[in-house]
């Protein structure tokens, strides 16, 4: 406006502002927007055949309170989630412990089979049973027992720390679950035991293995019966009667605590068909390949509790690319703020990994 005011009019000037504008160091820091990327092609867990719950994702949920006697206690749900059949498995864990998930672990194994890989983000509990059964592994005498041990055992992979978005397969179905456990728990608070709150995860486990994973002729009478998890990891296209009786709201405050679980699953299901089922839709994001981010690029680190002026300076270090050239994740070197150096010796260089969603890029090195 103050080149317009004094008689001038540059050609393209707009443009020539923007960007000046989108290269000024303060103005990205104060305004631009964090990275994005093309949203990667499926894993081949995921496409390719095979067993069910032989690739898994795997996250908790939580907490519910449950009643021992006068006093209450908080649980979680563990819920494992087949990359390739959509199936779910839930297991209640007392704790958020690595004792108490190595014992859910091997619960599920025990009932589903053995286990390739299982994805999940960096949880502790996680991180810690990765460690132990790693130190585990190493008290074995023999050579032949650890190498036997080492491809029998599962692989751990995690995901970047703070992307949550790249566990949307089994983060969608935990938040479905949660949501319909939560209004329908709501209902008896505090009059559910660890054996009634175990009892309604199977059963919530089993409705939701029952849905449909193709709605496109659910309302054609002529068309073949939809496809479920329950058919592939059951073998099974008879579906589960329940129990036989008809269950009331008063049931919440009967003595008889399976007819409280029976009222809560029906609770359940109606919620599940009316939520969820009704609702499917497709995600609409992340569809144009972007600029990658290169060794050296200068960043500052998205942190959802802390203003903009105080996320953290950091360099790029490590950009490693996917198997269709885009990168997603990098290795950044961060500052030492709050740290002091000692005179005389070295320090080392503070290494995180973040995913490109949580980055503002300052600095492009070109």
């Amino acid at each position: 406006m103050e080149i317009r005011s004094n008689g001038f009019w540059v050609i393209g000037g707009s443009k020539e502002v923007a960007k000046l504008i989108s290269k000024c160091v303060q103005c990205r820091k104060l305004r631009h927007s964090p990275e994005e990327q093309r949203m990667s092609e499926l894993p081949k867990e995921r496409v390719e055949i095979s067993d069910p719950f032989m690739y898994c994702g795997m996250d908790c949920f939580g907490p519910f309170v449950t009643k021992q006697g006068r006093k209450e206690h908080k649980r979680y749900g563990l819920l494992f989630t087949c990359l390739s059949s959509r199936a779910v498995h839930i297991e209640m864990l007392e704790d958020l412990s690595t004792d108490s998930f190595i014992n859910a672990l091997r619960c599920f194994i025990s009932l589903r089979g053995a286990v390739c890989k299982l994805y999940s983000d960096q949880g502790t509990n996680f991180i810690g049973a990765k460690n132990e059964l790693r130190e585990s592994l190493k008290q074995c005498d023999t050579d032949a027992l650890e190498a036997f041990l080492a491809n029998k055992q599962c692989e751990f992979v995690f995901n970047a720390p703070s992307a949550s978005h790249a566990g949307g397969v089994w983060e969608r179905q935990i938040r479905t679950i949660r949501n319909v456990l939560n209004a329908t728990i709501a209902q008896c608070q505090g009059r559910l035991d660890d054996s009634s709150l175990r009892t309604l995860f199977y059963e919530a486990m089993f409705i939701v293995n029952g849905r449909p994973l193709n709605v496109d002729g659910i309302n054609d009478p002529i068309s073949p019966e939809p496809l479920t998890p329950n058919h592939l990891i059951l073998m099974k296209s008879k579906v589960a009667l329940p129990p036989p009786g008809k269950f009331v709201k008063e049931d919440l405050y009967a003595r008889k605590r399976w007819r409280r679980v029976q009222y809560l699953t029906e609770q359940f299901w109606s919620r599940w068909k009316r939520e969820y089922l009704l609702n499917i839709s497709t995600r609409q994001k992340w569809h144009v390949p972007r600029r990658n981010l290169k060794v050296n690029d200068i960043v500052i680190i998205k942190e959802d509790m802390l203003p903009r002026n105080q996320w953290q300076l950091a360099r790029v270090v490590e950009a490693p690319e996917e198997d269709d050239g885009l990168v997603r994740r990098v290795k950044l070197q961060v500052g030492d703020r709050g740290l002091i150096k000692k005179q005389g010796t070295a320090h080392k260089p503070h290494i995180v990994e973040r995913p490109i969603q949580k980055l503002v890029v300052l600095l492009e090195n070109n």
